[in-house]
């Protein structure tokens, strides 16, 4: 089930919400396990031969997890890092099984091949969100151990697909929350206003630039060269579609979310205003960012045993962040690309400091212009590899964007979108920043106030009920959110 689906907002949504709160009323035990089902429904209305998988995934962590505490709290180290150890590669296990298994196996050159698999939808999400719970709990972070709010944790619908990555700790104190089980007219107000701003983005703006993609990325596929206008109308169209489609993804779950009394942490932040790569790392996708810092980066030794292996660690990491989000070379190399650009400006931010320029202090404003420009058609080169369906196309792009294949022509429609685009883009104020009065997500501090700021009155509702128009009369053709494919 998609949440730009009229049967997800029309049906759907407004059963699960009026349950959940009924049964808030009388027991808080009753509407977690009311989300739980929904959850468990929403997840298997793809495909309900994966629920069992789920649930299996699920009882399997929450065992361990009690396993690793209760061996904590013990003493015994060695049977903790053990059991730890275990439950972590059992995870991984299922997780190269059903999607790298057959990339592993091609890529060394054997002919086997277990046949073809299709991939549980989240199966990334949920794998990581729970190795975060393992982890957390024998580093004594986790306080609490109820089966039915782990499962909510886990299975929890605005996120399960595709985000944020959840920790234990953000979440659970709000499930235990007596205010969450009760309905709330703000709370209400706030998420769906929130929900249809992202609604807005996916069906307006992310679908109707994608026109001007597929064809571009496909003929290279096919083998036909694309003239170089037509390359970087293709590339620049495909960096603001999964902006919007991404951006509109977490708007929509942080307002489901928003619905239920839950705030969830904030997961993208205007990464295309960033001056460097570090920072758009910081706004890009950011609890996956959050996950590979402290569950992979750190633990390889970050930037504590020298400079040399703080430079491989980020690029080990950004490596195995790519293979994240695909089994392919072209993601692989997406994510050795950025690993590349982290290390370059990290190596730049240690060399200014060693002149005694502080690399943190803001740039003067026509410095600040050409850092966000170079910073963005750094990130579009490597978004040539993440869309190409392999390296041959990928190269293809790339050789076109140079004008190896001639100019070629482009579509006038295609460069208003891209106009729009960019106006939308650096121009206005992101969500957070509109809502920033019913501070909108988990953390959040606003970086630079806006004038144009969401009240309960009715302009707002006027212009909210006209975006949501747009919105839902926009569902014409019900298209997946790129990040459901991870």
């Amino acid at each position: 089930m998609l949440f730009n689906s009229n049967g997800f907002i029309f049906l759907f949504l407004p059963i699960v919400l009026t349950g959940f709160f009924i049964l808030g009323r009388r027991s808080r035990e009753m509407a977690a396990i009311w989300l739980v089902g929904a959850s468990l429904f929403f997840y298997g209305y793809w495909n309900p031969v994966y629920v069992p998988l789920l649930l299996g995934s699920i009882l399997f962590n929450y065992f361990f997890g009690l396993r690793i505490a209760r061996a904590d709290s013990r003493g015994q180290d060695g049977l903790e890092r053990l059991l730890l150890v275990f439950s972590v590669c059992a995870n991984l296990g299922l997780l190269v099984y059903y999607k790298y298994a057959n990339f592993l196996l091609s890529s060394i050159g054997s002919s086997f091949s277990i046949g073809k698999v299709i991939l549980p939808l989240g199966i990334s999400f949920f794998t990581f969100t729970q190795i975060a719970f393992l982890v957390d709990t024998s580093r004594g972070k986790v306080k609490e151990y109820s089966l039915s709010h782990y499962a909510l944790f886990v299975t929890y619908f605005p996120h399960l697909i595709a985000g944020p990555v959840l920790h234990h700790g953000e979440m659970m104190p709000q499930f235990a929350k007596r205010e969450t089980y009760r309905f709330d007219y703000g709370n209400m107000a706030a998420g769906l206003v929130i929900f249809f701003i992202g609604l807005f983005k996916k069906t307006v703006l992310a679908d109707g630039i994608a026109f001007y993609v597929d064809p571009v990325f496909e003929a290279a596929a096919n083998g036909n060269h694309p003239g170089m206008l037509g390359a970087w109308l293709g590339t620049i169209s495909f960096a603001f579609q999964i902006y919007f489609d991404f951006s509109g993804y977490s708007d929509m779950a942080i307002g489901l979310s928003r619905m239920f009394g839950i705030t969830l942490p904030l997961n993208f932040h205007s990464p295309y205003k960033s001056v460097n790569i570090i920072e758009f790392w910081r706004r890009w996708h950011m609890t996956l960012s959050r996950f590979l810092r402290d569950y992979l980066y750190i633990p390889l030794g970050g930037n504590r045993k020298g400079k040399a292996r703080r430079y491989f660690n980020l690029l080990a990491t950004m490596l195995l962040g790519g293979l994240w989000h695909g089994a392919g070379w072209t993601f692989l190399i997406w994510g050795g690309l950025h690993g590349i650009y982290l290390s370059i400006n990290h190596g730049w931010h240690a060399m200014r400091r060693r002149l005694g320029q502080d690399p943190n202090l803001p740039l003067p404003r026509f410095v600040h212009a050409l850092s966000v420009l170079f910073t963005f058609i750094a990130v579009m080169v490597a978004w040539v590899f993440f869309r190409s369906k392999n390296l041959d196309s990928a190269f293809s792009m790339l050789e076109a964007m140079a004008g190896m294949h001639g100019i070629g022509a482009f579509s006038r429609g295609g460069v208003n979108w891209v106009w729009i685009s960019l106006l939308i883009v650096w121009m206005a104020p992101n969500t957070q920043q509109i809502m920033e009065r019913i501070h909108p997500a988990l953390d959040y501090q606003a970086d630079k106030g806006s004038r144009l700021q969401w009240k309960p009155d009715l302009r707002w509702l006027a212009a909210h009920v006209l975006l949501a128009l747009f919105a839902l009369i926009s569902i014409s053709k019900v298209s997946e959110f790129i990040y459901f494919q991870f």
